[in-house]
């Protein structure tokens, strides 16, 4: 009998007992191939004699001290390292202790600036239906997964979605890439002109689409006509970058590869690889020097913001990623999982579409490959491909509701920077058996 709530109440899991590099082990000895990071965090694998050391020193010297007393060093330092590499205008990091922690700081610098601004009219955030920002009830209002956002609506801010750009679903036949991103993102200046354009506040975005739609990148061109949308009507663009950023997508930022940069981003998943909880959002200068001339301080705080032991991980999590140059091994081998997926399951029967980028790459399961009709969620899909998966000693990420939160399943592969191509061979050969067996 176990005391733990589990988010699967009638669930039996292995007790993890260890990890080394891509593997993670069960008490029973058994070996996983971490395809997926577990939630596209394990970026350095497991235990990274590195991280380890780097967590040890710190613990020796300080392993904590409250914020409204002291800084710390490896708070400072990392703040450094993250502005420097930062899209440009972005100036400074805020510190906290996970994604969804991350999103709702960043709903408050929005509201806060345009109050230190003089403008407290602005007060909307538009989202995109089916993206997912996190679970506390900011970030969970913000997100436009109808299933997780149902029991707890009565709770919920008032916020806007509109359609993602989801090419596979909503770009009409004979409809260029091109023509397509135009259109999706006039759905964003329609919303805005609806709503008013004086009350909007922000909008809010993953640059790939991450666990609730199975890795969906927008098409070229969208993002950098949304970044001219909200420049236009003076809205603030949140990219949320939880899971698809810091190098998992190939560049430190996803949105690199949109040739945009943001007023905010939210980091966190591979910021520090696992070996602590930690997030950041990383705000421009002008909301910075907002603050700054205006009240000076920002309202809002964690009892853990800018712990000493998780910024010192993720300190070192980030350095070794820059020494070993591994963002040119999440291109190389995503390219080479995307081949392999491609030559494994690119004429699947129920394959509709592999998507993604880097080592960030999703798979989207359909009962009938030619009109896409999705499997019926009774099926439980995704959750057969995951106990098939992990019956070959492979951890994927399977989720349902792809489409609307209900219909549709897709599996999610991210694994850590360091994987070769013999270990993606295995991964792609195991995961084509399971889902073989799941669908059978």
């Amino acid at each position: 009998m176990t005391h733990i709530l589990h988010r699967q109440i009638h669930a039996s899991l292995p007790v993890a007992a260890g990890g080394k590099g891509i593997e993670l082990f069960d008490r029973d000895g058994r070996a996983y191939i971490d395809a997926s990071g577990g939630a596209a965090v394990s970026c350095l694998g497991h235990g990274h004699p590195e991280v380890t050391a780097a967590l040890h020193a710190q613990a020796d010297k300080l392993a904590y001290a409250h914020t409204s007393f002291f800084t710390n060093e490896p708070a400072e330092t990392l703040a450094d390292k993250l502005a420097a590499g930062a899209p440009q205008g972005i100036s400074h990091a805020y510190f906290v202790s996970g994604g969804s922690e991350a999103v709702e700081a960043a709903l408050k610098m929005a509201r806060q600036f345009f109050v230190e601004t003089g403008r407290p009219e602005r007060r909307n955030v538009i989202a995109r239906r089916q993206s997912y920002h996190g679970n506390t009830l900011g970030a969970l209002a913000a997100g436009g997964n109808e299933w997780r956002r149902a029991q707890f609506r009565p709770l919920l801010i008032d916020t806007h979605h509109i359609d993602p750009c989801y090419a596979y679903r909503y770009q009409k036949a004979g409809e260029s890439e091109a023509a397509y991103g135009l259109r999706a993102a006039q759905a964003l200046e329609d919303r805005i002109l609806e709503l008013g354009p004086d009350t909007v506040m922000a909008f809010v975005a993953e640059p790939v689409v991450g666990a609730t739609a199975g890795a969906v990148p927008a098409v070229p061109g969208y993002f950098r006509r949304v970044r001219e949308i909200c420049d236009r009507y003076g809205v603030l663009l949140i990219l949320d970058e939880v899971m698809c950023g810091m190098g998992r997508t190939g560049t430190l930022h996803a949105c690199e590869q949109d040739g945009v940069a943001p007023d905010l981003i939210t980091i966190a998943k591979g910021l520090g690889g696992g070996y602590q909880p930690i997030g950041a959002v990383l705000l421009s200068r002008r909301i910075f020097d907002a603050f700054a001339e205006g009240s000076g301080f920002f309202q809002h705080g964690h009892t853990y913001m800018c712990h000493p032991m998780a910024c010192a991980a993720a300190l070192a999590v980030q350095e070794v990623i820059a020494r070993d140059d591994l963002l040119a091994n999440v291109r190389a081998m995503g390219e080479h999982l995307s081949r392999r997926l491609v030559e494994r399951l690119g004429n699947h029967a129920h394959i509709g579409d592999i998507r993604g980028r880097g080592l960030f790459m999703g798979v989207e399961l359909v009962e009938d490959r030619s009109t896409k009709a999705p499997f019926e969620p009774k099926r439980k899909l995704n959750a057969k491909i995951k106990r098939e998966a992990m019956a070959r000693g492979l951890l994927v990420y399977p989720a349902g509701g792809t489409i609307d939160g209900v219909r549709g399943d897709h599996v999610l592969l991210a694994p850590p920077f360091i994987i070769d191509a013999a270990a993606i061979d295995a991964v792609v050969e195991r995961l084509g058996d399971a889902i073989d067996a799941a669908v059978a």
